[in-house]
């Protein structure tokens, strides 16, 4: 038979086996690129904490993301001189009246730099890193650094597979198994497919039922284990949510015959101990679900909050007004001719 139309036989076989799943890739509303150098602008107005100020953020873009590595400049376009401080800023309000000004955490500092003026600074550490201005604290921004995640398939060592479904022999060259993923790249929170189907090693044909064990490490730690599991005539597959990123490992062993397999050309022993396979790769942490910047009030959002509460101020009392005027007319005593006649003297 010829080797690379079995080959073609089993990819098809098994894409049509894994038709079924889908993965959707969702796109970050916070500015991201692939870049290495990333701006940042004060933009003109920032200095001023009044609503009417021209500046719609303090911070352009106010809340970014990037990699490890990567270099972020600031460019003070404002006409006065500002900082770039890690640390917890003062709020929108909570500067006002009290003598909260932020609290630097001593990561980073540009000190004073006038308009026109640059500063850069490098990110050698993943994590969230709020920073404010303290010449004027109600300034707060933003930067979210990660490791960069591969956009191809890979194993818990980082090496691309040249090959995907991987295609494994076990060690006896007894069963070789085809084996992939969906989606390629893990993150935590989604649910990834594992798929796989069992083939003859020797004659390169389909092992249509087979019975076997299957586990999930994960960091070490066994999250998931099935004794004497049965593939289907298709294959088999398993579906695994992962709580936090880190090495995984998918093992695969004591890989036998399941009742009579009529498609066999080969004899299993009793012997099991050479028939396994492990398949690694890497789960990366979900940032899209842990990253916002929402708790940021920038001035445009503070003005449209102060135009509805006006508007409140206005159109609350004048509907009051209105049902107290219908209510006084409703309540209005009314007599008719033939009362008043009565009553008058004679």
């Amino acid at each position: 038979m010829d080797i690379p139309k079995i080959k073609i036989l089993k990819f098809c076989n098994l894409i049509i086996f894994g038709g079924f799943i889908f993965g959707l890739m969702m796109m970050s509303e916070v500015p991201y690129s692939d870049a290495e150098e990333f701006m940042i602008s004060i933009p003109y107005g920032a200095f001023n904490p009044e609503l009417n100020t021209p500046a719609e953020v303090w911070y352009d873009p106010p809340g970014l993301r990037i990699h490890v590595g990567d270099t972020v400049t600031w460019s003070n376009d404002d006409r006065e001189g500002h900082t770039v401080t890690s640390g917890v800023g003062a709020g929108r309000f909570d500067w006002m009246g009290t003598k909260n000004l932020g609290t630097p955490d001593g990561i980073f500092d540009s000190e004073r730099f006038m308009p026109g003026e640059l500063w850069s600074y490098t990110f050698e550490k993943e994590g969230t890193f709020d920073y404010f201005c303290v010449i004027h604290p109600w300034m707060e921004g933003m930067v979210f650094v990660e490791t960069e995640i591969p956009e191809y398939p890979h194993d818990a060592t980082g090496k691309k597979f040249e090959e995907f479904p991987i295609y494994q022999i076990t060690p006896d060259q007894s069963v070789e198994i085809n084996f992939s993923w969906e989606p390629v790249v893990i993150k935590t929170n989604e649910k990834v497919n594992f798929i796989y189907r069992f083939y003859d090693a020797v004659y390169d044909l389909p092992l249509r039922k087979m019975q076997y064990d299957i586990s999930i490490i994960h960091n070490g730690n066994v999250v998931f284990d099935e004794k004497d599991a049965v593939s289907g005539a298709g294959g088999d597959y398993r579906q695994w949510i992962y709580d936090e990123p880190g090495t995984t490992i998918v093992k695969i062993k004591n890989i036998r015959p399941y009742g009579t397999v009529a498609e066999m050309e080969i004899k299993f022993t009793d012997n099991t101990s050479g028939r396994l396979a492990d398949f690694s790769t890497i789960v990366y942490d979900n940032t899209e679900k842990t990253f916002t910047t929402e708790r940021i009030v920038q001035p445009k959002q503070t003005l449209q909050f102060y135009y509805e509460i006006a508007i409140a101020i206005i159109v609350v009392p004048a509907i009051m007004l209105l049902v107290a005027i219908k209510y006084m007319w409703k309540s209005k005593p009314t007599t008719s001719i033939n009362q008043e006649r009565k009553s008058s003297p004679i």
